[in-house]
């Protein structure tokens, strides 16, 4: 098994105890460890694989609040850097009647917008391993820059990297992401993870068909497009599949992307500690197909409870959740 290296934003959710626009009564607010990146670390290691987080937080309490959280996970946090240049980026939740979710940022400024290769731990990439990114670290010039040369860094040494496109508009100056820069960024990518909202915002006019054969030419081997409660499309060259996830009722879908990346990337990591990162895995359809069965089941499995970190499965918790 080879270890998943996560970059990003680590921050904290402030989950709202309303449910709905009509809800009535007092409103409070919940600190819940989160921050996509950090979730996916923390999703690989309860699900046993090695994992590590790369990221920036601030020397506050809501960053000593975080880094104990992937701590106690079983994340490595060798690679977490505090600053007194900025605080910890927070993120106020609200949900709907279904658990979906909409979110207010208090970034930036934030300390995770600091971290630069300089940071990066000695030989960080000296032994094959997933590095895992999204487009929350593009959101400023000098991260986005420190974000497309760790891909690049990663893909010369011989890793593999994963990217969760993982729109949020509103953490943008403008309030919509740069297009070119985020595609970009997915272009690096080995293995991508879209929704079918983000594949449609990033297309733009462009067909479907034609824009995901332009990714494919790229160099990304594997996407993956999921759809909420609806089937998973799993494409590659030559390769096309459909995944129907568990139903489940949702409570809360904060985590239930970041579940579903972080279940792909565990059996992509079991799978290449025995295949070797140089092999086929892209195209043996019978592993991505369970891949991504897997995936749907974390992803099921963190939709019916609250927060991120506290939502994200093990493998016991995958043994009672089948199809």
């Amino acid at each position: 098994m080879i270890p998943v290296i996560a970059f990003g934003e680590a921050l904290v959710d402030m989950l709202s105890s309303r449910l709905g626009d009509t809800a009535q009564g007092h409103e409070t607010f919940t600190p819940y460890a989160g921050g996509a990146p950090a979730d996916v670390s923390v999703a690989c290691a309860r699900l046993g694989v090695p994992s590590r987080f790369l990221g920036m937080v601030g020397d506050d309490r809501f960053g000593d609040f975080l880094a104990a959280q992937l701590a106690a996970h079983g994340v490595d946090t060798s690679g977490v850097v505090r600053t007194q240049e900025a605080r910890t980026a927070l993120a106020f939740v609200s949900r709907d009647e279904h658990g979906e979710r909409t979110f207010d940022f208090y970034r930036p400024p934030a300390a995770d917008l600091l971290y630069r290769l300089e940071h990066l731990p000695a030989g960080v990439f000296a032994e094959p391993a997933i590095l895992h990114l999204c487009s929350n670290s593009l959101t400023e010039p000098a991260i986005a820059e420190t974000t497309l040369a760790m891909a690049e860094m990663a893909r010369r040494a011989g890793c593999l990297v994963s990217v969760d496109a993982n729109l949020r508009h509103n953490l943008w100056a403008e309030g919509t992401a740069d297009i070119s820069l985020v595609t970009r960024l997915l272009d690096t990518a080995d293995q991508l993870k879209l929704s079918t909202e983000e594949l449609d915002c990033l297309r733009a006019d462009h067909p479907e068909d034609a824009w995901l054969a332009e990714r494919l030419a790229a160099g990304v081997k594997a996407i993956v497009i999921t759809d909420g409660a609806g089937d998973v499309r799993l494409l590659g060259v030559g390769l096309e599949q459909r995944v129907t996830p568990p139903a489940v009722e949702a409570v809360d879908t904060t985590a239930g992307g970041d579940a579903f990346i972080g279940g792909l990337l565990a059996e992509l990591a079991e799978h290449l500690g025995e295949a070797g990162i140089d092999g086929d895995w892209h195209r043996d359809a019978d592993f991505l197909a369970r891949a991504v069965e897997t995936a749907c089941r974390c992803g099921a499995h963190a939709v019916t409870r609250p927060g991120a970190y506290a939502a994200l499965p093990t493998r016991e918790d995958l043994a009672g959740l089948r199809h």
